[in-house]
């Protein structure tokens, strides 16, 4: 809709004015904490990120906290990605049914950029010191299946990120629902994420040393604007084309399952991804998936197999993303139901 009004409804009003306006304002840079927007499940990054309304379990709670609505018993899952850069991030999480429509789950994701460089205006090589950035988010997640079809979920996020030694913490919240519409087995998947208050960093690095005519305590603070977190809404439907409860190719060993989202943060344009997944006898998976409208992100695969363990089920996930001139991540996840 953006992209309508800016191409037919503004060149009627400044004909030959202001030529070099971008035709989509992205609003990039307007929001703090961008970590809180990366994908950290390897079955929904081998999907192209289409989770909101495909995610089972704990891997899923960043996308939907109603997720986990979806555990039989309890679940644990690990994941790490080297991610652009040198940059490393993963996931630790765990959850449980505490009742027959009662479910509750505990998230973290970690980021480590690893060391960087201090540079500084006389020595633009570097000072011969190092910092890092270390950014958590940890969850606190609790889903109720309302009935049958309608399964709703909710999060509490702590959230600090630390920048050398400037930092900022605050906490947000999200919610979700996954409902079974019963037409053609369409699934629909509805999440806001990373609601909460305005954020400012804080810390020594923001400190100025001046001389005592200007303060007798010789350094000055400065103050960082605020801004708000990356809040996100995602909304998505996923349709299994062929498998045992398709409503189109009924099939008990294989399984074909489309997955569609549309996503609009608060600081970037609407945009989309979809994804499908094949598999055999609910054991071995291949997926593929592609982000639309993405300044970067491009196609991806997956693949993932199940082995039973007794009365557990092992589960090992691999994905690949392909994000063009910021070359590709790869993906590897371990979860555990149990």
């Amino acid at each position: 809709m953006k992209k309508f009004l800016i191409v037919f409804l503004i060149p009627l009003m400044l004909v030959g004015q202001y030529r070099d306006i971008p035709d989509v304002v992205t609003k990039v840079a307007t929001a703090a904490g961008g970590f809180l927007k990366l994908e950290t499940s390897a079955r929904a990054i081998g999907m192209g990120g289409s989770f909101v309304a495909s995610g089972r379990g704990v891997s899923g709670i960043p996308y939907n906290s109603s997720s986990i609505a979806f555990i039989q018993k309890s679940e644990a899952y690990f994941s790490q990605v080297n991610y652009l850069a040198g940059i490393q991030h993963g996931v630790l999480t765990y959850g449980t049914r505490i009742s027959p429509s009662d479910f509750i789950g505990l998230h973290l994701f970690y980021l480590d950029s690893g060391p960087m460089s201090v540079t500084t205006e006389l020595y633009p090589d570097g000072t011969g010191e190092n910092f890092n950035v270390f950014s958590i988010a940890a969850r606190a997640t609790y889903a109720r299946s309302l009935t049958d079809r309608l399964k709703v979920g909710a999060s509490l996020n702590y959230i600090r990120d630390k920048i050398a030694e400037t930092e900022m913490q605050t906490v947000s919240y999200d919610i979700g629902s996954n409902f079974q519409t019963g037409i053609y087995g369409t699934n629909l998947g509805m999440s806001i994420t990373n609601f909460g208050p305005e954020i400012q960093y804080k810390g020594e690095d923001l400190s100025v040393q001046v001389a005592d005519t200007v303060d007798v305590d010789g350094s000055l603070q400065r103050i960082t604007d605020k801004f708000p977190l990356p809040l996100t809404f995602r909304l998505g439907i996923e349709n299994e084309i062929i498998g045992p409860s398709s409503s189109f190719i009924k099939n008990e060993n294989h399984s074909l399952l489309l997955s569609f989202d549309g996503i609009k943060p608060s600081d970037y344009v609407v945009y989309g991804s979809m994804g499908t997944e094949y598999a055999w006898q609910k054991m071995y998976f291949v997926r593929a998936g592609t982000h639309l409208n993405h300044d970067t992100a491009g196609l991806s695969f997956g693949v993932g197999g199940n082995i039973r363990l007794g009365k557990m089920l092992l589960s090992i996930d691999y994905a690949f993303v392909d994000y063009d001139v910021l070359n590709h991540t790869n993906q590897v996840a371990i979860g555990l139901k149990f």
